[in-house]
């Protein structure tokens, strides 16, 4: 029976890459491609059947920064298919980023250029804002509107006699330190993405606690520093240029520095490998790239705990519930409102 897999994010950078990996693996799979920018999901499209014409390759417009297009998409997923394999929760933004050049500068010709690329810690920042669900937009995105997808999916990801996969994008960016429960959103913090991929390793946890008895299991990785569009936006693109031949020099000493969207998606490919009963539910699967090229994957534990992922898993239930709340409300006063044109006329 062919496997059928949903990518969000997969338009471009390591989604495309994972695609492109999965179709070489498998071409029978059935692959829908959830992108927010339709055009760019229909040029991944075409691209991907140039080299695997025979491909089932479907499209669904999904903004998960969106609770309302979250919901909506889930629905078409569940009326397209029966079931679902493998959900790759890949899509996530970095808005605005900001680096400290000075402390840049600095940790370039330090011993510590090496943390400093792959973490990012005391060096980037991000402005974030409110989205229209009344969200920090960098939480609804990379988070919440996936943690809703999960959700909203149940009854095709966990079935009887049925096995299913979750697969969260997460980053060596992400900080237990970046985090904090009474703050969830990252509202009063400048370091939104972090906080939003450390979060994502909590709820994964979560997931696994709350899901496995019924097939359903979470994994986290991360792509290493790989050259996408979120990187491309944190410094410009010339000065990427001159300082990439520092950065293949740096990973002869450490493999951390994959660079390529299609090593970064190097752990999203070996977990579609990997047997289920041999993931670890506490350990960060990490893409990696020798100084000679070679890819490969290593499970590393993630700094989490019991305690702060099912208090998290808790907040995001009620959130859920109040945004499902809101949106019913808004639909109610659109109906009551056409009543009352309809009986004025």
């Amino acid at each position: 029976m062919e496997k059928v897999i949903l990518v969000t994010g997969a338009n471009s950078g390591i989604g495309l890459a994972l695609c492109e990996r999965l179709l070489c693996e498998d071409s029978r799979l059935q692959l829908c491609l959830a992108c927010r920018n339709m055009q760019r999901a229909e040029a991944a499209r075409s691209a991907l059947l140039t080299s695997h014409p025979d491909a089932h390759i479907d499209l669904l417009h999904l903004d998960v920064g969106s609770v309302r297009s979250v919901l909506h998409a889930a629905h078409k997923v569940k009326a397209r298919y029966n079931r679902l394999d493998y959900l790759y929760l890949n899509a996530g933004i970095m808005p605005n980023p900001q680096i400290d050049i000075k402390a840049f500068f600095k940790g370039l010709f330090s011993s510590n250029v090496v943390k400093m690329f792959a973490t990012a810690e005391g060096l980037l920042t991000q402005q974030d804002r409110v989205n229209k669900d009344g969200l920090q937009e960098v939480f609804a995105t990379n988070l919440f509107g996936h943690f809703v997808l999960v959700r909203e999916l149940d009854s095709i990801l966990c079935q009887a006699g049925q096995t299913s996969r979750v697969v969260w994008t997460s980053s060596s960016n992400a900080r237990r330190s970046a985090f904090s429960l009474e703050d969830v959103q990252h509202r009063l913090g400048t370091e939104p993405y972090a906080s939003s991929k450390y979060a994502s390793d909590l709820i994964s946890l979560a997931l696994n606690r709350h899901n496995n008895s019924q097939g359903l299991y979470s994994s986290v990785i991360c792509p290493g520093l790989v050259m996408t569009n979120l990187t491309y936006g944190i410094l410009p693109s010339f000065f990427w240029t001159l300082i990439m031949p520092i950065m293949y020099l740096i990973r002869i000493f450490t493999h951390t520095f994959t660079l390529t969207p299609y090593n970064g998606a190097g752990a999203l490919h070996s977990l579609f490998l990997k047997k289920t009963e041999s993931l670890d539910p506490r350990a960060k699967y990490h893409s990696l790239t020798s100084g000679m090229g070679s890819n490969y994957t290593q499970p590393r534990q993630m700094d989490i705990d019991d305690d702060m992922s099912e208090a998290l898993y808790v907040k995001l239930l009620e959130m859920e519930k109040a945004a499902r709340k809101r949106l019913k409300e808004e639909d109610d006063n659109k109906q009551a409102y056409k009543k009352y044109l309809n009986q004025t006329e």
